[in-house]
Formats: C-alpha cells, structure tokens, sequence
C-alpha cells in the first residue's frame, strides 16, 4: 500500500512540474505572439508610404513601364518561392499545412526555385516532391526578421527591385480568426498590369500631386526593392506570429490534459491514502478488542 500511495505522489509531483513548464511555454508563446502582431502593424503605416510612392512613380511614368513584355518572357523567366516554417516543435500541422499548400501551389509551374525558412518545414518540402534550394534558419525575435529579409533578396537575386519576369512567390501561415492559422501565398513579383494598374489609382492623401525628383527608374527601383522587403518583413512576422498561436494551443491543451490527470491522480491517492487509514483502524479496533476479551 505505501509503495503505492509512493509511486501516486512521485507521479502527482512529475505532472505539476510538467505542468509548470507548460505554463511558462505558454506564457511566453503568448507573449511573442503580441511582439510579432505588433510588429505587424507598425509596418503598415510605411507600407502604405511605400504604395503612394509606387503609385507617384508609375502615374508619371505611364506607359513607359515595362509590363507588356513579361506574357512572353514568363516560361523563361525563373520562379523563386519562400517557404516560411518553423525549427522548434510544439506547434502541431503548421509545418505540414503551409509546407502541402506550397507544393500543391508550385506544382504546376516549370522549375520552381524554393527556399525554406525552418528545418521542419524544408524535411515536408523535400518529403513532398519540391526539395529546396536552400535553408534559412527561423528569426527568434522581431529584430532579426531583418538580416533574413535582406538574405532572402540577396539569394533570391531579388535585392536590385527590378521588377523583370522573375515570379516571386510567399507561402506562410497568416492568424486567422475562424482557426488558430490558415497558409496563405503572395506574389510579389513581376509587377503585372493589375498591380501596376492599382498602385497608380492610389489617391495621394493631399491635394497637390507630388513630383519624383532624381530620376523616375532609379527611385522606382529604390520603391520596388522597399515593397520587397517590407512585404516579406510581413510575411516572415504573421508566420512567427501563427506558430507561436499554435503553440499556444498546443499548450492550452496540454495544462488542461495535465489539469484531468492531476484531478485523477490525487482522487486515486486519496484514496488509496483513506484506505490504508482504514485498515490500520480496523487493525487497532480489532487488537483492543482482542485485549479486552482477553482481560475479560
């Protein structure tokens, strides 16, 4: 019976510690999750700088800029995709949704160029089919989402923005409200007609149109390349964003797992614990009893 009651109380003491690195995990799952959202919405306000710039750009260079030409130049052209993951675990599917979404994706296409962004997500990629070209190792914090951006266009051979015939495409899991994620994909390049058709109806948000002074192609390759990183800074951040969220659930799921086993586990010794009181009651009632029939 004490080995028993023992062995309860050294599993009751391995759950509540289990249960308190969950709980730390948690905490600051839940904390990153707010670092990278907010991150997020910073950069909206200087993406939106970004466009109405583009949009000055392409109204004063009209018909000059060069879309007509990327129909024809496409199947030549080289398809480059980033593929965000994750290196840690704990995080459920996500690397197999988004790592799925992006062959599904890229299968159609001629030779597609993929990097990975996280061990986990670039052994799905290669298990699917579409083995990348190269690994980047997932950012820890918001300020080295940086130094992976400017590797990524270095790589890519997407730093000069450009804007020719060269695809580039993103796949990642963006938080959605529904579910804990849900992948998504942008192409950012080349830049379309459609593309280029709305940046130039952006309205300017005051009255005097602005003038692009230093030459139109070179500041226009200056935007393209500002477009370029803070759209994959975005990317990179949702996706950390959505990994920490997942862990988050994992997690959640996992204190309420331990919850139930604690619950089971201390009614169990109890128990035990009541009926060893018991019997030594009944051993202490039946030996007075005993003596008192004796002297009797």
């Amino acid at each position: 019976m004490s080995d028993t009651t023992a062995g309860l109380r050294r599993k009751i003491n391995s759950a509540g510690d289990l249960q308190s690195v969950v709980r730390t995990m948690k905490a600051l799952a839940a904390s990153s999750i707010v670092q990278y959202e907010n991150s997020v919405r910073a950069l909206a306000g200087y993406y939106r700088a970004v466009e109405l710039g583009l949009g000055a750009c392409l109204r004063e260079s009209g018909p000059a800029f060069p879309t007509a030409q990327r129909k024809r130049k496409r199947a030549a052209g080289a398809i480059n995709a980033v593929v965000f993951g994750s290196d840690q675990g704990l995080v459920g599917r996500f690397n197999d949704v988004v790592a799925d979404y992006a062959a599904h994706a890229l299968a159609p296409l001629p030779g597609p160029r993929v990097w990975a962004v996280g061990e986990r997500v670039h052994a799905h990629l290669a298990d699917a089919g579409l083995p990348p070209a190269g690994l980047f190792a997932v950012p820890n914090s918001v300020k080295a989402i940086t130094p992976l951006v400017g590797q990524l266009l270095v790589e890519s051979g997407m730093s000069r923005g450009r804007g020719e015939a060269a695809e580039f495409h993103l796949f990642y899991n963006r938080p959605s409200p529904g579910a804990v994620y849900a992948p998504v994909s942008r192409r950012l390049l080349p830049l379309d007609e459609a593309w280029r058709s709305k940046a130039a109806g952006l309205s300017w948000p005051k009255g005097n149109l602005p003038e692009v002074m230093g030459g139109g192609a070179a500041v226009l390759g200056a935007l393209i390349r500002e477009y370029l990183f803070v759209s994959i800074f975005r990317a990179c951040a949702e996706s950390l964003a959505s990994e920490n969220a997942s862990r988050l659930a994992a997690m959640q799921r996992a204190d309420k797992n331990i919850d139930e086993l604690l619950e089971s586990l201390n009614g169990t010794f109890h128990r035990l614990r009541q009926n060893g009181i018991d019997a030594e009651l009944f051993d202490v009632i039946s030996g007075f009893e005993a003596l008192t029939a004796e002297k009797s």
